[in-house]
């Protein structure tokens, strides 16, 4: 195994680098020839990240951005830093004001401290300080906080993200398994334009390299919008599943997603995770999560990166046959 030699001394740290889009991203930087320090609460939980490059070349550190002194050591000699921290839904002292509005800001003001160079905070698309989603509402403020802090900075605001680990077309694919119908929120008319995680990753490697403009907000989706139902159309094909698609109210869907969120608090967070959903998603479920007409228009994408996104037909088929009766030795003519 080779040693790593980074002659241009070129240091990255990610915050939250271990998760999802975390693991995708230090691979992208690692092939660019950085060297990354991954800093996350649990840094022993972030050792399967370090095959990713050669020897030496990805570290991790212990970093919690309730503490600032950690920030400030996982950025020392930093030239660059990505925030990626981050919840889907809120669980205890997790919740969304503490990570992703205080926590945002809390990243931003030791990146500053620290003098860093190039400095991206990946948001989402739908941040929104007037939304009735206390998720988008958060985002917003992380952002807000970010720019006041870092004018410089750029923020990625991606859709729905999808990959081999992602929480999205797996948990679908998981609920037609063990499910005879899967509802519809809200008739399964919102749209979405779900975006691979390697463009994600691409496009924040874009950003450190130079390419952007300091203080923008990018907005990143697929090559097709698509509807839920369309969506949910598509991965019971994948899967070779037959089931029924139900339409459900957002009334209905709230109450629902109420019982859930006491049942799962009643469990100590037990409940199968196919079954928790929250009420703040059934709120974001209301809006379109799409790449905005003026973000299409200034460059503000992934094509205005120089990037061609890949689409969902081409990628989740390798990584949802394990859903299928026979798993990869399912007759693909069936489907």
């Amino acid at each position: 195994m080779r040693e790593f030699s980074n002659s241009s001394g070129r240091i990255v740290t990610v915050f939250g680098g271990s998760g999802f889009i975390g693991r995708h991203l230090v691979r992208a930087l690692a092939r660019e020839g950085w060297r990354v320090r991954v800093a996350t609460r649990r840094p022993d939980l972030a050792y399967h990240l370090q095959p990713l490059g050669a020897v030496g070349q990805i570290h991790a550190v212990q970093a919690n951005i309730r503490y600032p002194q950690s920030l400030a050591a996982a950025l020392n000699g930093a030239d660059a830093a990505v925030n990626l921290v981050g919840i889907l839904a809120e669980s205890g002292k997790q919740n969304f004001d503490s990570v992703q509005a205080q926590g945002a800001a809390a990243v931003a003001d030791a990146a500053r401290n620290a003098e860093v160079r190039k400095f991206v905070h990946v948001s989402a698309i739908g941040a929104d300080a007037n939304s009735a989603s206390a998720y988008a509402r958060s985002k917003a403020q992380g952002e807000a906080a970010v720019l006041s802090a870092v004018p410089g900075a750029t923020i990625l605001r991606p859709s729905v993200v999808f990959g081999p680990e992602d929480q999205f077309f797996n948990r679908f694919a998981s609920m037609a398994r063990l499910l005879p119908a899967l509802p519809l929120i809200g008739g399964g008319a919102t749209r979405l334009q779900p975006v691979y995680v390697g463009d994600v990753a691409a496009a924040a490697c874009r950003l450190l390299a130079g390419a952007g403009k300091p203080g923008a907000a990018y907005e990143l989706g697929g090559p097709s919008v698509r509807t839920m139902r369309e969506i949910m159309e598509f991965v019971l094909a994948v899967t070779q599943r037959n089931r029924i698609l139900a339409p459900m109210s957002f009334g209905l869907a709230s109450t629902m997603g109420g019982f859930a969120e006491l049942a799962n608090k009643l469990l100590l967070g037990l409940l199968p995770a196919e079954f928790v959903f929250t009420r703040d998603q059934v709120e974001l479920l209301k809006v379109d999560n799409i790449v905005s007409k003026a973000a299409e228009a200034e460059g503000r994408t992934l094509h205005g990166l120089g990037l061609a996104p890949e689409s969902m037909e081409a990628i989740v088929p390798s990584y949802l046959y394990r859903f299928r009766k026979s798993g990869q030795f399912a007759d693909e003519r069936t489907a």
